[in-house]
């Protein structure tokens, strides 16, 4: 099977298993957006979902948090992860976002690279989920999971996204990397998968994943 068709086969099935997928991080714009994805490096969209009610409350825009001592945001983040280092972060792009862009995020891939604390992964999501602009975000888990699959070498991040948008159109990057997420999640979890019993997996994984 050529790698083209196993992708399209692929889509078919995660559109069969999602046809809906919600943005995971709860969110009002894309300034709060930024900062819940943000806060999700290295921690969970469900801890970040339980700690920015929070965070969001004492200030949901630029112009409030940039006010708001970086301490009192490392406290409330805390269970996030990295709090000393995303608390600076979310303090100096606030400022910034008045600064330069009249309390707006870019939107821009470029714009919101250069921002702190926000790297390539962030400023996909931001591009694809808040503006709608085709992007495929690539996590540690889209990575497994494009492995897996035969869809990506599993170089590194930056392959596995360039190989997957190689072989997807560009209609499909914003939900497909949605229902990748959610399908990982439910069917093709890091620890204790069990190939055989993954609905794609079983048909198109890699012949390793299964000694």
């Amino acid at each position: 099977m050529s790698q083209k068709l196993r992708a399209l086969e692929i889509s078919d099935r995660l559109e069969y298993y999602f046809p809906e997928v919600p943005v995971p991080l709860d969110h009002n714009d894309a300034y709060t957006l930024l900062v819940a994805v943000l806060l999700s490096a290295q921690c969970t969209d469900e801890r970040v979902n339980q700690v920015t009610p929070a965070l969001f409350e004492l200030a949901n825009n630029p112009a409030d948090m940039s006010k708001v001592p970086i301490e009192d945001i490392r406290e409330i983040i805390k269970p996030c992860g990295l709090s000393p280092r995303k608390s600076k972060a979310i303090s100096e792009l606030s400022k910034i976002l008045i600064d330069k862009y009249n309390g707006e995020v870019p939107a821009s891939m470029e714009l919101l690279e250069e921002l702190p604390g926000v790297g390539h992964k962030t400023a996909s999501v931001v591009m694809s989920q808040a503006f709608g602009e085709p992007a495929f975000p690539v996590d540690t888990h889209i990575h497994r999971l494009a492995y897996r699959w035969k869809l990506s070498t599993g170089k590194n991040v930056e392959k596995t996204e360039a190989d997957l948008k190689r072989l997807y159109p560009k209609e499909l990057w914003n939900k497909l990397h949605l229902q990748i997420i959610y399908f990982g999640r439910k069917y093709c979890p890091a620890r204790g998968h069990d190939p055989l019993a993954c609905p794609i997996c079983k048909d198109y994984g890699r012949a390793e994943i299964f000694k």
